[in-house]
């Protein structure tokens, strides 16, 4: 519970099957199945069971229900004509008691390899610890592992080791706690981050950490406990950890602070939220506690000494060619300029007809660095003895309220819970017609609503969709509207998007055929699978989907009578090019 993803918490416990499939699935207590989907993602296979005292256990990734509720689930299917269905029960239709067995474990859904994921939510749908119940099967008599902490600046005058730069350190094992040997110099307001994990005797799996406190000077500012997660909440997440650490080096640090949009009720803060303020000449002594869903903890502990944030050379700038860099980090604007100066000047920022002049920070070995922030204003250049840049920043876009944003090519509207923090909204259009708005690494709580307007239009716009560029090479179908000569869209995250076309329908190959059972490959080259029909003889034929294995399998009504005569199978992609395979049985 509380193991971190990509866009959500891990919100209950997997139980192993020995990697295999078809183990018998037993309700957890008293209750009745009040809730049943099927399904090709996420959960797969999903069975909720409600109990007297309005606890919910939910049971995923399933091979199959028991026959009562197989019966029914299939019937349905039929009568819906559709794989994926969804079916809500009363208290007297599928009742069970504690031991009961009510499905199989498998493999469906979103599930890597074979396994039981088991959950226990309470009538608010907020999804609770099990451990919290207590399993005897499981021993753990191991702490928490910490692997690395950093430091991040949260305002102007944060620094540590003397820079306004997120800085990680590898502590060390002493005993039960963690530690690093030497003092670290920072000043400022900064939060505090830690990549850590837990495990259980006898298993090599990395578990989630249930709960952490941070103390400075003894003095409790933050704490939080990974259960009671709210399910509609999972995605606030990506603003527990750092997000864009856990994008580019998949390493999963949860943040000690609260960004101000983050609203998950795991937390108590104080008045700054967890992050805590350096002063000159002071020391800190900062301890973090982490424990375990059976108590066991470890301690992170070092110490902090009060630099001053007034301007200093750490290093002699070794320039070969001078230049301009810059970074966004939060509001604050942090210029690199590589100088052949002996001494660092001071930089000009330009808005429109503006000039200001911006002071050095410090100066390391790259260069000096020039701090601003954003909040005052958005520059469009910055200029240092002759050498010039140029920033793409469109808007500043404020959290916690509906924001449009308009240009020439493109309209964002921002929903009032898209944004966690205040946005520097930089946009652009290329030669190419990729859409660019900020990075991947701009994550969304709530999706915007983005339309766009290509400097070339396809040739026939029913074909044509937006698609996510992501990092790589491969591309997102998001689909999209068309009203004139521009197309609207859902972005759950910011990044890189283009409008592709998609002709091409998807490819059926027969996997198998009997009397009993038929079964096909599919594939689509682009905008993905979207629907699927089967018929024999002119009857109407389920066909469920392991889009894993790209697998539709035949599942018979009655299973007494044999499949027999002209099979005829349409697949279409989301763009509406349909395939037709034909054969006898």
């Amino acid at each position: 519970m509380g193991e971190i993803r990509p866009n959500h918490f891990h919100g209950g416990i997997d139980i192993k099957t020995e990697g295999k499939i078809g183990l018998p699935v037993y309700a957890a207590g008293d209750g009745y199945i009040s809730r049943v989907k099927v399904s090709s993602y996420g959960y797969g296979y999903i069975i909720h069971v409600t109990h007297p005292n309005g606890l919910v256990t939910t049971y995923a990734h399933l091979s199959q229900f028991v026959p009562a509720l197989a019966d029914y689930m299939l019937g349905l299917q039929y009568e819906k004509k559709s794989f994926e269905v969804e079916a809500f029960f009363n208290e007297s239709q599928f009742p069970v008691k504690k031991g009961d067995v009510i499905a199989f474990s498998g493999n469906t859904g979103g599930s890597g390899g074979p396994h039981l994921h088991f959950e226990v939510r309470d009538t608010k749908d907020n999804l609770l610890n099990p451990l919290r119940y207590g399993f005897t099967e499981i021993v753990d008599q191991i702490p928490p592992t910490v692997y690395n902490f950093a430091l991040n600046p949260q305002g102007i005058d944060g620094r540590v080791n003397g820079e306004f730069t997120r800085r990680e350190f590898t502590p060390v094992k002493q005993g039960s706690v963690y530690t690093i040997g030497d003092t670290i110099s920072a000043a400022g307001l900064l939060g505090l981050e830690i990549q850590a994990i837990d495990q259980y005797n006898g298993a090599a799996n990395t578990n989630g950490v249930q709960a952490m406190e941070l103390r400075i000077n003894g003095e409790t500012i933050y704490r939080h406990t990974i259960d009671g997660v709210p399910f509609n909440k999972q995605r606030q997440v990506s603003a527990h950890i750092n997000f864009p650490v856990l994008k580019l080096n998949n390493r999963a640090f949860q943040r000690l602070y609260v960004a101000d949009g983050n609203t998950l009720p795991i937390y108590e803060i104080d008045a700054n939220r967890g992050r805590f303020r350096i002063e000159e000449g002071k020391v800190y002594e900062v301890v973090a506690d982490l424990l375990d869903s059976y108590k066991n903890t470890s301690q992170l502990r070092f110490f902090i000494k009060g630099e001053s944030s007034a301007y200093k050379a750490l290093a002699t700038p070794k320039v070969v060619k001078p230049k301009i860099g810059h970074e966004v980090m939060g509001s604050i604007l942090k210029i690199t300029v590589a100088d052949t100066a002996t001494e660092a000047r001071n930089l000009d920022l330009y808005m429109g007809n503006y000039k200001y002049a911006v002071i050095p920070s410090y100066t390391t070995s790259a260069g000096s660095v020039y701090l601003y922030n954003l909040i005052g204003g958005l520059p469009d250049s910055a200029e240092v003895a002759g050498i010039k840049a140029r920033f793409p920043f469109s808007h500043m876009v404020p959290p916690n309220t509906e924001y449009l944003y308009s240009n020439r090519f493109l309209d964002i509207t921002f929903a009032e819970k898209s944004l966690y923090d205040t946005l520097i909204l930089q946009t652009d259009r290329d030669a190419n017609d990729v859409f660019s708005i900020n990075n991947p690494l701009t994550t969304l709580f709530q999706p915007a609503k983005v339309t766009i307007r290509p400097s070339k239009l396809p040739a026939d716009k029913s074909k044509a969709a937006v698609y996510s560029l992501g990092w790589g090479r491969g591309a997102g179908f998001l689909g999209g509207t068309w009203n004139g000569d521009a197309i609207t869209f859902s972005a759950k995250d910011l990044g890189k998007f283009k409008v592709l076309s998609d002709t091409v329908a998807p490819t059926i190959k027969l996997a198998s055929k009997s009397p009993n059972q038929i079964s096909f490959r599919i594939k689509d080259n682009l905008s993905g699978i979207a629907s699927w029909s089967c018929e024999v003889n002119g009857q109407w034929l389920l066909l469920k989907w392991e889009h894993k294995a790209s697998l539709l399998t035949s599942e018979k009504l009655d299973k007494t009578v044999p499949l027999k005569g002209d099979v005829v199978l349409r697949v279409k992609d989301a763009m509406g090019n349909e395939a037709v395979f034909t054969t006898k049985i």
